[in-house]
């Protein structure tokens, strides 16, 4: 069940076409016509916007609930290996989860340092930071004769 605004719309003649109108009626139209529009425009955004994150909100959720599952798994994961190593080495049960340890301290820390080297990289946007200030320098510089 979804709910809709009525959005006023943009009349695309005049009501009486034979009234010649004024310039200060026309600019006065035009301005009305423009904050509808933008109005109308701005609607359109936030209910396609609604809609895809409720989808994205859904998505993560089925996400989450097989990470939580991932987690428990290799938590027996781990386990299966520590008794394994025990039994295929002959070592002590407490050796073979020793092996297991030293594997997953190497493997965190090799994901941590390339982790680290990634987020070193991470630049600005700097072409929309520079589009952004050309549209700032734009609006602002109307009147000038540049």
């Amino acid at each position: 069940m979804t709910t809709r605004e009525h959005i006023t719309s943009i009349p695309l003649t005049a009501d009486d076409p034979t009234a010649e109108a004024s310039i200060g009626g026309l600019v006065r139209d035009a301005t009305a016509h423009m904050s509808t529009l933008v109005r109308a425009e701005v609607e359109l955004a936030k209910g396609e916007l609604v809609k895809e994150l409720k989808k994205g909100a859904f998505g993560s959720a089925f996400l989450i609930a097989a990470l939580a599952v991932i987690c428990f798994l290799l938590f027996f994961l781990f386990m299966a290996l520590g008794y394994g190593f025990s039994e295929w080495f002959g070592w002590r049960t407490s050796n073979g989860f020793f092996l297991v340890t030293g594997v997953m301290v190497a493997a965190a820390v090799a994901l941590i340092v390339l982790g680290v080297r990634k987020l070193k990289k991470i630049k600005a946007p700097e072409k929309s930071i520079a589009a952004a200030k050309d549209t700032i320098a734009a609006l602002t510089n109307r009147g000038d004769d540049n």
